[in-house]
């Protein structure tokens, strides 16, 4: 090791908060991957409430609270990783204001049950805790945000707009969360439009001036830092559904021992997990987000509904484990349904975000995309049958893993085309 690869000895001071080449390639560094493990929490307790609700049968709590819960915890996650891949001066100040969006991740995650009870009772929405964490989180992003309207001219407007419009949606939110309006439709609304303004500080801040170039584009963040970011958190989500796994395992072998059914549900949670992993990382979107800046927005926040439908599908087998403990009122179908469906959600948004990232439709994938689709209804056709819940959850697992096998005998040829058309 070389003394210019030696870590350099840490001084208690601050840099600059200045935007970075786009153009320099770096890794997702240490304080990102502590930062994520964080939204580790956040995911559980909301998949941990989602089954909760399905095994109960109590289908409007599952999709009304988990929904709000993950557009709530992937935005903030979103907003800070698209700000270090630009910024992150990594200084002392940049750390402990890091530190305390994880401390608003900790409370956001104690206020998910009070969502999902208020919402099964039909009382007013109880976020009060979860808007205690959001807002810490957002509190601490416009900290951020300062520090590059102060040290940096070229993006301080860019940083003043992220104030303006982040600082404006968290007094909405402060005053929904006080307020609680118990009529539904004033309720979705008023989320709705809060989350419309949470958005307008991004697609406001880096539209192009009049006065600049056609090649101005907002933040100078890398594209390959930023996929490599998304596929980290998509694999801290897929552990979700090694906990569903195990969950489920776990109940069976309790009340059963080790069966085959017990067996079969180890290789399809497994299995599934890999299948989804294997998939997504074929999607070769670094190598157009690089060159096609102006795409991220699909691709970026689509990802949330990537995010919860892995995450749910941990759910789904969690879901299992209270069917093998009797707790559930659904029965192998409505267990396999809770697993095929967020598998269906994701594969059809997999599809559609490749599918606008390089703007044409690929038959093959049409065909990829039909071919998974089956299996899934075989696999809930065969639950109506009264086909065991092993069997049925390992047509499930065989779904992820048609693209894998079409991939690697010669769907790559496929992919190779679409990144040369794209220069």
């Amino acid at each position: 090791m070389t003394s210019e690869t030696l870590p350099k000895p840490g001084r208690f001071r601050l840099r600059r908060a200045v935007g970075r080449d786009p153009r320099l390639r770096r890794g997702a560094s240490p304080l990102e991957l502590l930062f994520d493990l964080t939204f580790v929490v956040a995911f559980a307790q909301a998949g941990d409430q989602l089954a909760h609700s399905l095994a109960a049968g109590h289908l409007g709590t599952a999709i009304g609270g988990f929904s709000f819960i993950v557009i709530a915890v992937c935005w903030a996650w979103i907003s800070y990783t698209w700000f270090a891949s630009a910024f992150d001066p990594d200084d002392w100040l940049h750390r402990v204001l890091t530190m305390v969006q994880m401390v608003g991740v900790v409370v956001l995650a104690l206020g998910i049950p009070d969502v999902f009870r208020s919402i099964d009772r039909g009382a007013p929405l109880d976020y009060r805790t979860v808007a205690i964490g959001y807002v810490i989180m957002r509190v601490s992003m416009i900290a951020m945000w300062a520090r590059v309207a102060r040290h940096d001219p070229s993006s301080r407007s860019t940083a003043v707009w992220y104030i303006v419009f982040t600082a404006g949606a968290q007094l909405g939110w402060v005053a929904l969360a006080v307020l609680r309006p118990s009529a539904p439709a004033l309720l979705i609304a008023l989320i709705v439009l809060l989350w419309i303004v949470e958005l307008c500080g991004p697609v406001v801040s880096t539209r192009q001036p009049a006065d600049e170039s056609p090649t101005w584009q907002g933040t100078p963040w890398n594209a390959e830092h930023i996929v490599e970011r998304y596929g980290l958190l998509v694999i801290i989500t897929l552990g979700e559904v090694i906990l569903g796994t195990v969950a489920a395992v776990a109940a069976y072998v309790h009340h059963l021992g080790w069966t085959a059914e017990a067996v079969l549900i180890v290789i399809a949670g497994v299995g599934l997990a890999f299948g989804l992993w294997w998939t997504y990382f074929i999607f070769p979107a670094a190598a157009v987000l690089g060159r096609h800046r102006e795409r991220k927005w699909a691709w970026s926040y689509g990802h949330i509904g990537i995010f919860g439908a892995l995450a749910a599908v941990g759910a789904g087998l969690e879901v299992a484990a209270a069917a093998a403990e009797g707790d559930a009122k659904i029965g192998t179908l409505g267990v396999v349904l809770a697993v095929a469906i967020p598998v269906f959600s994701y594969e059809v948004l997999y599809f559609v975000l490749w599918s606008v990232l390089f703007r044409a439709v690929d038959p093959f994938h049409l065909m990829l995309a039909g071919a998974m689709i089956a299996l899934l209804v075989v696999a809930v056709v065969a639950a109506a049958w009264g086909v065991p819940l092993g069997w049925c959850l390992l047509i499930v697992m065989a779904s992820p893993a048609v693209v894998a096998v079409g991939y690697e005998t010669g769907g790559y040829r496929h992919v190779e085309a679409d990144v040369q058309r794209e220069g």
